[in-house]
């Protein structure tokens, strides 16, 4: 499981949109209580696909990459193989939620 905390915004749409292979994006805030609840269910679904890059985004007011995704509740998980977005879940409270945006996105490559 990965406990590492949201990162600050440093990527643009242009180069989310540039991704080669599948990714997934999960805004958030270090301090949501949603985010941290869903932390054990993502990172036991993660762990099976580690040739999904995940890139954990700390959003907020004025965060132009939220913004661009429509972000409005967090956690928010942006499922995206190059550069398209495949699957979104919005505070996932189940791992077989998880697992089916999962199965979709390595699906489609």
């Amino acid at each position: 499981m990965s406990t590492a905390p949201y990162a600050v915004e440093t990527l643009t749409r242009a180069q989310v949109d540039a991704l080669a292979g599948a990714s997934v994006i999960e805004f958030g805030t270090n301090w949501c209580g949603h985010c941290n609840a869903a932390q054990p269910l993502i990172g036991e679904v993660i762990a099976e696909y580690p040739q999904v890059r995940r890139l954990k985004i700390e959003d907020g007011s004025g965060r132009r990459l939220g913004r661009s995704f429509g972000v409005k509740l967090w956690p928010t998980l942006v499922f995206i193989r190059d550069g398209q977005e495949v699957a979104r879940l919005v505070r996932p409270s189940k791992v077989s939620y998880i697992e089916e945006a999962f199965e979709v996105l390595v699906q489609q490559g």
